[in-house]
């Protein structure tokens, strides 16, 4: 199933399930009644619109209260790191490096990424996206995925001359457009084999693409080492982590993520 957030003629963001027609092959948004988070179930209302239709626009799945990503969850994105000077560390550490950014960063599919003008080497980081559906607090290994609602696509969009000034990495990956997500979620995913790839201006970036199977820390791992410290509610986004080398993004360049089982995210750059 995937659960789409969209907006009709810039009125009232809502929430549709995303369903394929049997007759034009086309996909069209089924308005739901209400927020998909909630204790209520949600109903189909009986509108429909097509995904091209004019006044159409989707938007971020979800705003989450907060955000928490993985840093070098991958050996490959580990050794990157090391062999483009941005780490001292050859290797992925032991423990999970985990950092957060807030809910003000989130943009949707087609949103501009802003380059911030105090920043001068903007890096994309393709990753698959964990979207909470309950609250968790201390939750067991075993029992985490019962907590997810589905995933989506995200970037990790990180300002790299930043990240290596600011030890807390606050500006580096909190700032204003830093987390495209989208563009909806699916809530049936192969999670333990999805894979990852990029393009950037229409062309494939093999050496950014991966899997999943490939994570250090497993996601039920990451939903259990995070909700230890953190209540996790529902809209809660992890960034599972970005599974080889990333790159530089430029004023003009489009830049799209894709995750097979949910789809594509593309957004564009632009200079602040």
């Amino acid at each position: 199933m995937r659960i789409a957030r969209f907006t009709k003629d810039d009125k009232t963001p809502q929430y549709a399930f995303v369903q394929k027609d049997e007759q034009d092959g086309k996909d069209y948004l089924v308005v739901l009644s209400g927020y998909p988070f909630g204790a209520q179930p949600v109903e189909p209302t009986g509108e429909r619109f097509p995904l091209d239709a004019d006044g159409l626009r989707l938007l971020a799945p979800v705003i989450p209260s907060k955000i928490y990503g993985l840093a070098k969850n991958y050996e490959a994105h580990a050794q990157f790191m090391h062999e483009t000077g941005h780490s001292d560390i050859a290797h992925a550490p032991e423990d999970m490096v985990i950092f957060s950014k807030p809910s003000t960063s989130v943009i949707g599919p087609d949103d501009p990424i802003v380059i911030p003008p105090f920043s001068h080497d903007m890096n994309f980081e393709p990753e698959v996206a964990v979207i909470m559906g309950r609250i968790a607090k201390n939750v067991p290994v075993e029992k985490a995925m019962d907590y997810v609602l589905g995933f989506t696509c995200v970037n990790d969009v990180t300002l790299r001359d930043l990240q290596g000034a600011d030890p807390m990495w606050t500006r580096a990956k909190g700032f204003d457009t830093a987390c495209p997500l989208g563009p909806w979620i699916q809530t049936d995913l192969d999670w333990k084999d999805a894979k990852i790839s990029f393009t950037l201006n229409g062309k494939d970036v093999p050496e950014a693409s991966g899997t999943t199977a490939k994570l250090i820390h497993g996601i039920p791992e990451q939903i259990a080492a995070i909700s230890s410290f953190s209540t996790l509610l529902p809209g809660d986004v992890i960034m599972t982590g970005t599974p080889n080398a990333s790159g530089s993004l430029k004023p003009g360049d489009e830049p799209i993520v894709h995750v097979e089982g949910i789809g594509s995210l593309r957004n564009v750059v632009v200079q602040g």
